[in-house]
């Protein structure tokens, strides 16, 4: 097994790609511990996963209770091997209906909070620990009305190079995964019926070479990929799993004659 032995913290592991790494990091012999501040999700990953797997409320905002929620793993393990800073929100921002409290989360979460969340867990990062950062292929694909969350993750990119630099010297690994289109419950904010969401997922479709959605599952496997010592020359890469779409975008459905 790929993580014998091995301590892995995911934030977000409640739901989604953390979620589904969760359980594959515990199928491949790590020790997993959860973080998140939705309790009602947290106890159902817990139900999930078994009585094996610690879950931690906390909010990846709040630097004092990630502090907490790390010096309980440090508590119960001693150090951390794999981090996994999956906490994330998404939400449409066009320019001309966005009041400023939603920019301000969207970023505060995914590119604060990340921050976070890397700085709460240093001290306990054992030498030749992962960090992996959750970007999106919407960094760079110019999506009309999604600045807020594009920037996000635009901005985390940038932060997990300057992050390898700055832990190199701990060998300390720091890199981006970058999924695309992915079947998880975060499209539920997105589409307010079934139909609309639908709709939305056959529009996604067009642009993506293989003809399908990611499921989480194949991104969890690039997570593991990077928590695992099969990477251990990796860093400061991006990983990119979306199908081809932001690498290969002729080869879509909507270019085919």
């Amino acid at each position: 097994m790929q993580l014998t032995n091995k301590v892995a913290v995911i934030t977000g592991g409640d739901s989604g790609i953390g979620l589904a790494s969760a359980r594959l990091f515990q199928q491949e012999g790590a020790e997993v511990v959860i973080i998140s501040n939705d309790p009602v999700s947290l106890g159902a990953a817990h139900d999930r996963l078994g009585a094996k797997v610690l879950t931690l409320e906390a909010d990846v905002t709040d630097a004092h209770a990630l502090r907490a929620a790390f010096g309980e793993v440090a508590r119960r393990f001693a150090s951390i091997d794999v981090l996994l800073a999956g906490a994330g929100i998404v939400s449409p921002t066009p320019l001309d209906d966005t009041p400023s409290q939603l920019f301000e989360r969207i970023l505060s979460v995914n590119v604060a909070g990340s921050f976070y969340t890397v700085q709460a867990a240093l001290p306990y990062l054992s030498a030749g620990a992962s960090v992996i950062l959750v970007g999106s292929v919407v960094a760079t694909m110019g999506i009309a009305g999604f600045s807020a969350y594009a920037a996000s993750k635009a901005g985390l990119s940038g932060m997990a190079r300057a992050l390898a630099s700055e832990l190199t010297p701990r060998s300390i690994r720091v890199n981006t995964l970058v999924p695309g289109p992915t079947h998880t419950p975060i499209w539920n904010t997105l589409a307010s019926t079934e139909a609309e969401l639908q709709a939305l997922e056959r529009n996604l479709i067009r642009s993506i070479p293989i003809g399908r959605l990611n499921d989480v599952d194949e991104v969890a496997q690039a997570a593991l990929f990077l928590a695992s010592d099969h990477s251990r020359s990796i860093q400061a890469a991006e990983i990119v799993v979306d199908g081809g779409a932001s690498g290969a975008p002729q080869g879509a459905p909507a270019y085919r004659v």
